[in-house]
């Protein structure tokens, strides 16, 4: 096989100059892997040729291009700019558009009509007056956050038709019949792509929000609970860890907010409701991306700290409370993708992990007195680890605020009826309840390099 590919090879070269056959394979090796990490984006393009085929036919019959004329093309000029990946974002696009292109031309209109009440020599000056004036106005109202964020698009449309319509009024007496027409193919254009963004293939802003979410939490709870060993670090499997959570850390933010919005236009499908609470997604993944902070600041430490000097009876305690975490975080995506909560789970997980935290607390109290060089260098790590678990915590009561807001199923069962945890688990978490450790607070006075606790 690899011989046929290099008879192939040598005699496209002989056709072909070598820098423009190296430039065809490496274009058809991108092409081959843009479709394989995504195939939707194949399936996007199809649909945009669908969409933009539909509309042309308003050029083809001549019915149609008789009752709109050359306003025609104005359907197919939407296709291009509404036609998004997702179906929130174009229906947002689609929506902006129609109600902005209404709104600007019935304001131009009465604006053209009002200057027409002085006379020809004055209502160029008036219209003039009216065009700065609103694109003062508009312009200044885009830089509302709100606006900004959702109606950006809407606020552009609108500026763009008030000049259209109201300046068009100084060469044309069928000033109405132009507006008219240009709405029509506006709204016949983005409704075309409505309707074959969601009857065909459709993709759902919400859905990635929600698998986004998820996978940010199950890559930082693989980390965190292999983070306390060493070989792990050391070796090439920690650099690919520590460059996934880069990517929950700085690459997330921009995209959850993006999606965010777009699902917010978005009507019921699945298992996601109407008004489905997307807003409780960015809460999430903005704890997520405080622990992953944290973790990523403890992970530093690590490297070059002199952690396995510690006592054993400490590492042992500090990899316990990083492995019980991250199993918390996993716990806790798995809720999230399921969209399923059970309280047997996820609060025994939290209880062990508030146990691990106050055990620590407790052996480092225990050995400050006999090993104070070596425990020592364990404070900062040890504290950073605390404060993870805090962020964890959080995250915990985030997604369960989420599963009551979005109705999760539950999954708890009681004598094989869904409901109430079993009998056998209200004993587990009670025992882990009544286990009570005393905290110790380290303090470290820099004049003196003493430690104090209490």
């Amino acid at each position: 096989m690899d011989a046929t590919n290099l008879e192939k090879r040598s005699w496209l070269k002989g056709i072909i100059p070598s820098g423009l056959l190296s430039t065809i394979l490496e274009i058809a090796k991108l092409t081959t892997k843009v479709a394989k990490d995504d195939p939707r984006r194949l399936i996007h393009s199809l649909k945009f040729g669908l969409t933009i085929s539909l509309v042309s036919f308003f050029y083809y019959f001549n019915p149609l291009y008789v009752t709109f004329h050359t306003s025609t093309m104005w359907a197919v000029l939407t296709v291009v700019v509404v036609f998004e990946f997702s179906v929130g974002a174009t229906i947002g696009k689609g929506l902006n558009r129609g109600l902005a292109t209404l709104l600007g031309g019935a304001l131009g209109l009465g604006a053209n009509h009002f200057a027409s009440l002085f006379g020809k020599n004055y209502e160029p000056v008036f219209i003039t007056l009216f065009v700065f004036l609103q694109a003062v106005v508009s312009t200044y109202i885009r830089f509302y956050p709100k606006v900004k964020a959702r109606y950006d698009y809407g606020m552009l449309m609108f500026i763009l038709t008030f000049c259209l319509i109201s300046i068009s009024g100084l060469r044309t007496d069928e000033i109405f019949d132009l507006a008219k027409e240009r709405l029509s193919t506006i709204l016949i254009g983005a409704s075309t792509c409505v309707i074959v963004s969601i009857f065909v293939s459709p993709v759902w802003a919400g859905e990635d929000l929600h698998n986004l979410v998820a996978q940010n939490i199950e890559k930082l709870g693989s980390f965190l609970e292999g983070i306390m060993d060493e070989s792990l670090r050391k070796s090439e499997n920690g650099k690919l860890g520590r460059a996934s959570l880069n990517s929950v850390v700085v690459d997330s933010k921009s995209c959850e907010e993006a999606l965010a919005n777009f699902a917010r236009w978005e009507p019921g499908h699945g298992r996601f409701m109407y008004r489905h609470p997307w807003k409780q997604y960015l809460k999430i993944g903005n704890l997520t991306r405080l622990c992953a902070c944290r973790v990523e600041a403890l992970n530093g430490y690590l490297i070059s700290s002199l952690i396995n000097q510690a006592p054993q009876e400490v590492h042992e305690a500090l990899s316990r409370m990083s492995a019980q975490a991250g199993k918390a975080l996993k716990e806790l995506a798995s809720t999230v993708e399921t969209m399923t909560s059970s309280s047997s789970k996820i609060n025994p997980q939290i209880a062990s992990l508030k146990i691990a935290s106050s055990n620590l607390k407790s052996i480092l109290k225990s050995c400050l007195c006999e090993e104070y060089k070596n425990i020592l260098q364990v404070i900062p790590v040890a504290a950073l680890l605390i404060d993870t678990v805090a962020s964890v915590e959080q995250i915990a009561d985030a997604v369960n605020e989420l599963s009551s807001m979005a109705n999760f199923k539950r999954t708890d069962i009681i004598n094989g009826v869904d409901g109430e945890p079993s009998n056998e688990n209200n004993k587990n978490i009670e025992q882990i309840a009544i286990v009570d450790i005393p905290s110790v607070i380290i303090i470290i006075d820099e004049e003196t390099d003493k430690v104090v606790s209490r």
